[in-house]
């Protein structure tokens, strides 16, 4: 007290009149420091935390320890009562929260491929390794072995009938012998080929194709006609179209042989009738002033070799495709085979059809005239020995 008397009466400053008064004790214990301190007051802060998120959602670090309900609190407004603890969870996508993570490129490739294959995975996000998703039964069964595992057998090795004597040279095998159990022959016995050809026999039979077939082929035959497409069969003299022309240019008789023969260079003509391809071409005996053709139309024709080139008759009388026309020695005939399994015997000139026979095999080839001849059905491998008697299919000149 006595400083501050003396601070005050040392002040150059201080005017008269503050000099003058006196100073009171009163006013010095207000200036006094206070004997007792609250070191830790009491604060409501309660209802301020209530009021404000505890964590933010966007923050990726957690500086405090807060409890679940705090973490999950919805971010504004109250909790939906109708949502499940699911729904209430925060997501980043429609089904749920993704986030990247770090995982082995090799073990998540096992456990995929392992999965696609065998049906079954370790689950990832599982505690303990030996817990499976999948098929648990097969993992259990195979002992959790992934497809990268070497999986053992537990059997003995198949032995081969090795012989690697060098010396022997007949029974050296190398590393080229066969199994001791290995079966080379795959024919099955007498007794059960016999039991499968009868299989195969009575489907066939009951087959709704093989009755239908087997009746068009026994049953079912084209109607046999004609078509003349000349204006008259007969020239003014009364000759057919079977006589050889006299006026062509060409010495047509058999007996004549030409001067000169060359390679052709220039095509002559083109002949159109067929729709579809041209199987066989025979050409008239002995003059060749006419051809015949047969094609996979079904269709026959005979052809102009000189003059207009024109088609003078088409022969109609097979279901399929004609393979093979041939003349008989004056050209007054021709027989016809066709995929029908038919042949039939025609007349050139009048386009009658005369007789046919069916055979059991497709004949591929029909050859030249003569009383006993062969039919080749190539199809089969087999051959077949006709004797076409005149009386029979009145085929002249056999």
């Amino acid at each position: 007290m006595d400083l501050l008397k003396g601070y005050a009466h040392s002040d150059e400053e201080m005017s008269d009149d503050d000099a003058a008064e006196p100073v009171s004790l009163e006013n010095c214990k207000s200036l006094a420091l206070p004997t007792s301190l609250a070191v830790a007051p009491e604060v409501n802060t309660k209802s301020i935390l209530k009021q404000i998120a505890i964590v933010d959602p966007r923050t990726k670090e957690l500086k405090t320890n807060p409890t679940y309900d705090q973490l999950f609190q919805p971010e504004a407004g109250p909790s939906n009562p109708f949502k499940s603890d699911n729904q209430k969870a925060q997501k980043n996508t429609l089904t749920g929260f993704v986030e990247p993570a770090h995982i082995n490129d090799f073990h998540f490739t096992r456990e995929l491929r392992s999965f696609d294959t065998l049906g079954y995975a370790r689950n990832p996000t599982a505690e303990r390794s030996n817990e499976f998703i999948g098929n648990k039964e097969a993992a259990v069964g195979s002992q959790g072995e992934s497809l990268f595992d070497s999986k053992k057998t537990g059997g003995e090795k198949r032995k081969r009938q090795a012989n690697f004597d060098a010396s022997d040279v007949e029974g050296y095998t190398g590393p080229w012998a066969k199994y001791c159990d290995e079966k080379t022959i795959a024919k099955p016995d007498p007794e059960l080929q016999k039991e499968m050809d009868e299989i195969v026999r009575k489907r066939q039979a009951n087959s709704r194709r093989f009755k239908r077939k087997q009746q068009q082929q026994e049953n079912d035959n084209a109607d046999e006609t004609s078509t003349l497409h000349l204006k008259e069969a007969q020239d003014y003299q009364g000759r057919s179209f079977l006589v050889p022309p006299a006026f062509t240019g060409v010495n047509l008789r058999a007996d004549a042989v030409p001067e000169k023969c060359f390679i052709p260079k220039k095509q002559i003509h083109v002949y159109k009738g067929h729709t579809k391809g041209v199987n066989c071409v025979q050409w008239f005996p002995k003059s060749a002033h006419l051809f015949l053709s047969c094609s996979m139309d079904t269709k026959i024709k005979l052809w102009e070799v000189y003059g207009k080139h024109q088609v003078v008759r088409t022969y109609a009388g097979h279901r399929l495709p004609v393979r093979e026309v041939a003349f008989n020695n004056e050209g007054t005939e021709f027989l016809s085979a066709s995929f029908d399994r038919y042949v039939k015997l025609w007349d050139t000139e009048t386009g009658q059809w005369l007789s046919d026979a069916m055979i059991a095999k497709i004949a591929f080839s029909l050859p030249i005239p003569a009383f006993y001849f062969i039919l080749p059905h190539y199809s089969q491998r087999s051959f077949t020995k006709w004797e076409y008697i005149r009386k029979l299919m009145r085929f002249p000149g056999l």
